[in-house]
């Protein structure tokens, strides 16, 4: 009888389990039994290894066979554990020792010719290994770069089961020729989901593939969406934009990425995860280095936005929007139910979805721009348009938008119609992307220098109760906000907002804290009305 284990990692939602691949060989009839709770795509892998293995010039053992994938309770899917069934499975029949295999975590899918295939997933699941204790991986060669990017782990990229043999029992390692006769390697299929490139609205950074980069300077006028823009990406907080259509709501929204910093190490070893497991990690680049910006379609189901799916849930546009921008445009189109979905993640920055098959946790900490217009025909309160639409049909299209998603928002701003003299350049071109993206880096620096040692990082993430004891505004600076909040324009929630709000603003100006005009500034972007207070860029 022979025994052999090799490790692979079984993923849910965005995170990883080590899952032990355990082969055993019986004398008696010869089969091939898969047990483990496996999927579909995992069953079938019974012939794939079987091929692999006879095409990789080893000898398939000729006995009843049984490999069993432990913890049995975790659900198994895909098709990354082909290579430890392989090795566990050879090391059964001692074609490879089976110590040199019993502690390394092995990743990928196998051709019937025993080429090694890429899958999605690899960067979750070698940080799983690694923090399982795991030092030794093996990962297709075409994604060792994303499983190289997590400290402390030996990687070791395979181009066939053939090389990963030679180098497991010290023999000459063959060559395996590339493809190069100028096609699209085939080998990078796996990584990536059919219709999930430029396009979709779900790719690291609005591009329209022309080679230009949008830039806060194409946009003429708008001088207080402009602002809170800034304040937006300086503080992370949520915005509403409202306006009539053409007015330049979308192609504000675009351009807010470029304002925002490049991630964090931390920060983009989260989003790569998601995308990686998502399947929109485009090739070649295996670090997500700037903030994702997701725009779905206004026809998005709620399991779409918050992720769900079939068996254990798949991560969603709140979590590919991690830790960049989730653009929901023509916002009261959206159904009810996606929008009113959004609360939690709003506020925990995570989302918990529950499923028959399990409970997910997916990180979704992200900055939620909706842009609506006025009614359904976009002329309400214009003069001289003409809206032909009822009263009713107008409270209706605005009550789509509830309120508790509303108090979530804490800047508010209405985009006028640009006009003549604007567009036309006659009053000359706004600040750049650059010189915009420069303040936003300072505020977001003195923000991160205050905040040292609490965990957070930025002013949205500051809960109230330490910006009611600790991070105090000036003397007399709250006696506005009060007013409003007893008169019932605020909620509990807003003056906290607001207070969030106030200390970007201070941030912009290079104040050490808020004071009166300071949140007369957020008070007016949070609800329209005026306050007397100057809201122009970089200054209050």
């Amino acid at each position: 009888m022979g025994f052999a284990r090799a490790c692979s990692v079984a993923l849910v939602g965005v995170e990883g389990v080590v899952v032990e691949v355990q082969a055993d060989l019986e004398a008696g009839v010869a089969a091939f039994t898969l047990v483990g709770l496996p999927d579909k795509s995992l069953v079938e892998s019974r012939d794939r290894v079987r091929a692999a293995v006879v095409n990789s010039g080893a000898e398939w053992p000729q006995k009843k066979l049984t490999v069993g994938l432990s913890p049995a309770s975790v659900p198994k899917a895909g098709s990354g554990f082909d290579l430890a069934v392989a090795c566990a499975v050879l090391g059964a029949a001692e074609r490879i020792d089976p110590e040199s295999i019993a502690d390394v975590v092995m990743i990928g899918e196998l051709g019937l010719d025993g080429r090694v295939r890429p899958v999605r997933g690899v960067l979750p699941a070698v940080l799983a290994a690694a923090e399982a204790g795991y030092r030794e991986v093996v990962v297709p060669e075409q994604t060792a770069g994303e499983a190289a990017l997590v400290p402390g782990v030996s990687v070791l990229g395979v181009r066939s089961l053939r090389q990963l043999i030679a180098v497991l029992c010290d023999e000459p390692v063959p060559d395996e020729r590339k493809d190069d006769r100028g096609r699209p390697d085939a080998m990078l299929a796996g990584l990536l989901v059919p219709g999930a490139g430029t396009g979709t609205g779900l790719v690291p950074g609005p591009g329209r593939g022309d080679g230009h980069a949008p830039d806060l300077a194409d946009v003429a006028g708008q001088e207080r969406p402009r602002m809170a823009l800034e304040v937006a990406a300086a503080g992370g907080h949520h915005l509403m934009l409202s306006g009539p259509p053409g007015a330049g709501k979308t192609m504000l929204a675009e351009r807010l990425p470029g304002i925002l910093p490049e991630l964090t190490r931390k920060e983009s070893l989260e989003v790569t995860a998601v995308h990686s497991v998502a399947g929109l990690l485009p090739p070649g680049e295996p670090l997500v280095t700037r903030a994702p910006y997701c725009a779905p379609h206004h026809s998005a189901t709620m399991q779409s936005l918050v992720g769900g799916g079939n068996g254990l849930p798949r991560p969603g546009a709140v979590s590919l929007a991690h830790r960049g921008i989730l653009f929901l445009d023509e916002a009261p189109e959206f159904s009810v139910r996606a929008l009113d979905a959004l609360r939690q993640p709003l506020e925990a920055g995570h989302v918990v979805v529950a499923r028959s098959a399990g409970v997910v946790r997916l990180p979704a900490r992200f900055l939620m721009v909706l842009a609506a217009n006025p009614c359904p025909c976009g002329r309400h309160s214009l003069g001289g348009d003409g809206c032909e639409c009822p009263p009713s049909m107008v409270r209706r299209y605005q009550a789509r938008l509830s309120g508790p998603l509303l108090d979530r928002v804490d800047l508010r701003v209405t985009v006028d119609r640009v006009g003549r003299k604007d567009l036309m350049g006659q009053g000359g071109r706004g600040e750049s992307t650059a010189v915009v993206a420069a303040r936003v880096r300072e505020a977001r620096a003195r923000a991160a220098d205050r905040l040292t040692g609490t965990g957070w990082s930025t002013n949205s993430e500051v809960p109230g109760h330490e910006l009611r004891t600790r991070l105090v505004p000036a003397p007399g600076a709250l006696l506005e906000a009060e007013r409003d909040m007893e008169r019932g324009l605020l909620t509990a929630r807003g003056l906290d907002r607001v207070l969030r709000v106030a200390w970007t603003v201070a941030d912009l100006r290079g104040a050490d804290r808020p004071d009166g005009s300071d949140v007369a500034v957020a008070l007016e972007l949070r609800t329209g009305i005026p306050r007397g207070a100057a809201v122009r860029a970089g200054a209050s």
